[in-house]
């Protein structure tokens, strides 16, 4: 079956990623991480599912995620943390944007990241 027949499937659950605010790869994406032409390629993760990309999300509508280990966020340089959360926060805010709005995915994107 082809992706687009089955929808992305996260790779750590292996359950359905259903909604792009639940997800890691368009999170990435909207960031600058991902270009366009990887997203039918790139595994997809639900947020939840990617504590390292995740606890950088700060907002007062999405749960604090803690990641255990090597890039506990806690562990890592304030600045970088200061700047990672900045970025990450703003992505995944504009991906609930793009909903409303209803863009074309070029659009998605940060206008820095562009």
């Amino acid at each position: 079956m082809a992706r687009c027949d089955e929808g992305y499937v996260c790779e750590v659950c292996g359950k359905p990623v259903e909604k792009i605010t639940q997800s890691s790869l368009y999170v990435r994406y909207v960031i600058g991480e991902v270009e366009s032409r990887e997203l039918l390629a790139m595994p997809e993760r639900h947020l939840l599912c990617d504590p390292t990309l995740a606890q950088y999300i700060v907002s007062d509508d999405f749960a604090p995620v803690k990641c255990e280990g090597f890039f506990d966020k806690h562990e890592l340089d304030a600045q970088f943390v200061a700047e990672r959360e900045q970025l990450v926060s703003r992505g995944w805010h504009r991906l609930k944007e793009v909903l409303k709005q209803k863009l074309p995915i070029s659009d998605y994107p940060l206008e820095e990241v562009k």
